[in-house]
């Protein structure tokens, strides 16, 4: 596998070293052949929103900090791009609010599986954090799914009632909320269907997520009234005062 190479100085830096974390991913076989094409779309939308976290984004990840730490039962999923790109952010979000990680994909097959909890496990005790990982032993599926990507586990996605997940499918989305989830999605595009569904919807850029829900679950925060749409009018709203 090739070292990265690109100068610090180029002005998108940390983007072309996002896209070589997934290179590393695919390498290990931690990754789904389409990833890098999910992963491009997202950058597609992130080029209209200024490649920066907006107003509407931050105080949405906020409220979404507030609804994890007011959760009975919390729980962050993450799918392979997630866990290439945010593992460590997202271990250091789960041991705050002292709730398990489970890995759950849409492509599931026993080797991708094996290949993202060990990397977990391995950024867990290089950090030296105690943080459950879940995902190898479903044991319970999701009402109205079909297949691999029903599969999941009771003690981690079938008895919470917050859920995290970023990076989402659609279907997915729609049959969570159907178990009476409240569904936190971050997804850069604010017209797709798990944006368009979720019970909360963070437009923005994965590890920027990561970084600002670090920042905000380090104190209580008070759980506010809030509408979701207007998060996704205002990522709309702000790309085109972009372009206008």
């Amino acid at each position: 596998m090739r070292e990265f190479e690109a100068d610090p100085s180029h002005p998108r830096y940390h983007s072309l070293w996002l896209r070589h974390k997934l290179e590393l991913a695919q390498h290990a076989g931690m990754l789904a052949n389409s990833a890098m094409i999910a992963h491009g779309r997202g950058e597609a939308f992130d080029y209209l929103l200024g490649e920066k976290t907006t107003d509407s984004a931050r105080h949405a990840t906020k409220i979404a900090a507030a609804k994890l730490q007011d959760a009975t039962k919390p729980i962050i999923c993450l799918n392979g791009n997630t866990t290439a790109l945010a593992a460590d952010t997202m271990l250091q979000i789960a041991e705050h609010l002292q709730c398990p990680i489970e890995i759950n994909i849409f492509y599931r097959t026993n080797e991708r599986m094996k290949a993202l909890i060990n990397y977990l496990s391995e950024r867990k005790e290089e950090l030296g954090l105690g943080v459950e990982i879940l995902g190898d032993s479903p044991d319970y599926s999701i009402p109205g799914l079909k297949g691999p990507r029903a599969s999941c586990c009771w003690n981690g996605i079938g008895e919470s009632d917050v859920v995290f997940v970023p990076l989402e499918d659609g279907d997915r989305c729609e049959a969570l909320r159907k178990m009476g989830k409240f569904v936190i999605v971050v997804d850069l595009n604010p017209l797709s269907r798990s944006a368009q569904k979720a019970s909360l919807t963070i437009i923005d850029e994965i590890t920027r997520v990561g970084n600002n829900l670090l920042e905000f679950v380090n104190s209580p925060i008070e759980v506010e009234d809030y509408q979701n749409e207007l998060f996704i009018e205002g990522a709309l709203s702000h790309i085109a005062r972009r372009f206008l």
